[in-house]
C-alpha cells in the first residue's frame, strides 16, 4: 500500500503533521513502535512531568504555604500511589483524545519498527515479527529522543535512574541527587523539593538555563536555595556508584554526595539508530539529531522531512507541533506565511518560568537603548489573595520605538501569563498599550500594567 504521507512517530510533531496532511485530503499512515500512541510527550515527557507537578502542588499544599507557613500540608503522607493514580488517568485521556482525532480525520496508524529501504519505501516489523513494506510520496521523521545514558553511569532503577525511569519509582526517595540542571533536571529537582525531599542539584557548568534572562535565573536559584535545596554549580561528576544502602556521586573536586536516589538528566539522544538513515543518505550527529532546512524542515532528501526533538533546539512540544504542521504543508505545496520570530518558552519547575522575546543580555548586546519595567506579584491584590510572596514580571522596551522587546516571568501562572507579552511583541505593541488598557482586577495579569507603568515613568510620554 502506498501513502501520500508516512509519519514515523506519534508525538506532537507527528500527530500535527498527520492531521494537517489528512485535512489536505491526503492518505496518511502513522507508525509508532510504542505500546500506545502519543510518543515521548504523552508517555514519559511533557504530560507525565507536568501532571506529576500539578499533583505534587495540590497534595503538598505548596501554593498555600505563603499563608499557612512552610510546614503546611494538604495530605500528610504522600505516596507514589497518590502521584501515579492521577498520572494514569491523565495519560489514558490523552491517548483517547489522540485516537479519536486520528479516527475523525481518517488517519491510519500501526505499531511497528520502521526501516528505510529507499527514498520512497520502508519496511515495518511488528513485535511478533510480522514484516511488510509500505511506499510513500513524503515521509516525516518524528521519532523524538530518549535520555542520554553514558556507559559509565550505573543505571539500575534502584539507586540510579534516568528521567523516563523516575516515573516508575516505587516510593518517594528520602534524599535525591539530580545530575544536570537543564530544563528536565530543574523540573524534577524542584518538584521533589516541593514534596520536602532534600535535593542536591549538580551541574558541571557554572551557570544554568543560559537561554533565560539572567535576572530570572538568579531569582530562581535564590528561591531554590531559600527552601533548602543544595546547588553545586561548576561541579563535574567523576564517578557515580550504586551501593546497597545509598548512591554516591563523587565530584571532580573530591567531594562525595550520598543520597538514596540519583537522577541522571544530562541531555537526550535522538531515536534514529534503527531507522536505516544511511540507506537514504541522511546523516545524524553524535547525539542522533537530524539536520533540516529551518524553513521547510526538509532533510537532505527533499521528500523526507524531520521535526520535533529529533532536530534539536528548541525541543518544545509547542514548537514541535508547528514544525510538523509546516512540514506537511510544504510537502503538499501549501504556502504558509513566515512564522512570527518570537515564541514562548515554558519551564514547568516550581516556581514556573516563562519567557518570550529578547533577554536583557541580548538587548544590551544589540546596542539598542532600552528601559525595564518590573512588577512583583506581591504588589498585586491577586497576589495577596493567593498568598504569593515571590515571583515577578520583567518587561523590556525600546526607548526609540517604545516597543516591547521581551517579557520574562518567574512565579505562579508564568506559562499562562506569558501569552499577553507574546501577543504584544508579535503585533508590534508599545509600552503605551499597558498604560492605556484596562486589565481585570484582581488578577496576576495586572502585573503587566504595573510593569508597564514602571517603565513608562522613566521613559515619559515619548
Amino acid at each position: 500500500m502506498d501513502y501520500d504521507m508516512l509519519v514515523i512517530g506519534s508525538g506532537p510533531s507527528g500527530r500535527r503533521a498527520a492531521v494537517q496532511s489528512a485535512k489536505l485530503g491526503k492518505s496518511v499512515l502513522v507508525v509508532d513502535r510504542g505500546r500506545r500512541l502519543g510518543g515521548v510527550s504523552v508517555h514519559t515527557g511533557t504530560i507525565p512531568s507536568k501532571t506529576l507537578r500539578e499533583t505534587v502542588l495540590n497534595l503538598s499544599g505548596w501554593r498555600e504555604r505563603g499563608f499557612y507557613g512552610r510546614g503546611y500540608r494538604v495530605k500528610q503522607d504522600i505516596s507514589v500511589g497518590d502521584l501515579v493514580e492521577r498520572l494514569h488517568k491523565t495519560l489514558d485521556h490523552e491517548v483517547e483524545v489522540l485516537q479519536h482525532q486520528f479516527m475523525r480525520n481518517t488517519v491510519k496508524s500501526a505499531r511497528a519498527a520502521v526501516k528505510f529501504l529507499g527514498p520512497n519505501k520502508v519496511s515495518l516489523t511488528t513485535d511478533t515479527g510480522d514484516y511488510s513494506e509500505v511506499g510513500f510520496a513524503n515521509a516525516l521523521i518524528a521519532v523524538g529522543t530518549r535520555p542520554h545514558r553514558p556507559r559509565d553511569v550505573p543505571f539500575d532503577k534502584t539507586r540510579v535512574f534516568d528521567s523516563d525511569e523516575m516515573l516508575e519509582l516505587d516510593r518517594l526517595p528520602r534524599t535525591l541527587t539530580v545530575i544536570g540542571a537543564g530544563v528536565i533536571g530543574v523540573e524534577y529537582a524542584t518538584i521533589f523539593s516541593a514534596l520536602d525531599v532534600p535535593v542536591t542539584l549538580v551541574e558541571p557548568r557554572n551557570s544554568i538555563l543560559d537561554f533565560v534572562d539572567r535576572e530570572i535565573v538568579d531569582d530562581f536559584i535564590h528561591q531554590m536555595r531559600d527552601r533548602g535545596m543544595t546547588i553545586r554549580l561548576g561541579s563535574a561528576v567523576k564517578e557515580i556508584r550504586s551501593k546497597p544502602d545509598a548512591a554516591e556521586v563523587e565530584l571532580a573536586d573530591g567531594r562525595t554526595i550520598r543520597s538514596e536516589v540519583v537522577l541522571y538528566a544530562a541531555g537526550r539522544t535522538g531515536n534514529v539508530g534503527s531507522l536505516g538513515l544511511d540507506v537514504v543518505g541522511i546523516d545524524a550527529d553524535t547525539r542522533g539529531r537530524i539536520k533540516v532546512d529551518p524553513q521547510s524542515f526538509q532533510t537532505s532528501v527533499p521528500n523526507i522531512y524531520a521535526a520535533g526533538d529529533v532536530i534539536g533546539f528548541p525541543s518544545l512540544a509547542s514548537t514541535s507541533m508547528e514544525q510538523g504542521r509546516v512540514a506537511a504543508c510544504h510537502a503538499f505545496g501549501v504556502p504558509l506565511p513566515p512564522p512570527p520570530e518570537t515564541f514562548p518558552y515554558g519551564i514547568y519547575a516550581v516556581p514556573e518560568i516563562s519567557t518570550v522575546g529578547q533577554s536583557e543580555e541580548q538587548v544590551r548586546e544589540s546596542g539598542a537603548a532600552y528601559e525595564v519595567g518590573v512588577a512583583r506579584f506581591r504588589e498585586t491584590s491577586r497576589g495577596h489573595i493567593m498568598g504569593v510572596n515571590t515571583g515577578f514580571l520583567k518587561l523590556l522596551f525600546s526607548i526609540e520605538t517604545r516597543r516591547l522587546l521581551g517579557a520574562h516571568i518567574i512565579g505562579e501562572g508564568a506559562t499562562e501569563l506569558i501569552h499577553i507579552g507574546q501577543a504584544v511583541i508579535n503585533l508590534g505593541g508599545t509600552v503605551d498599550f499597558f498604560v492605556n488598557n484596562t486589565f481585570n482586577y484582581p488578577t496576576l495579569a495586572e502585573a503587566y500594567k504595573i510593569a508597564g507603568l514602571d517603565a513608562w515613568n522613566r521613559m515619559g510620554r515619548g
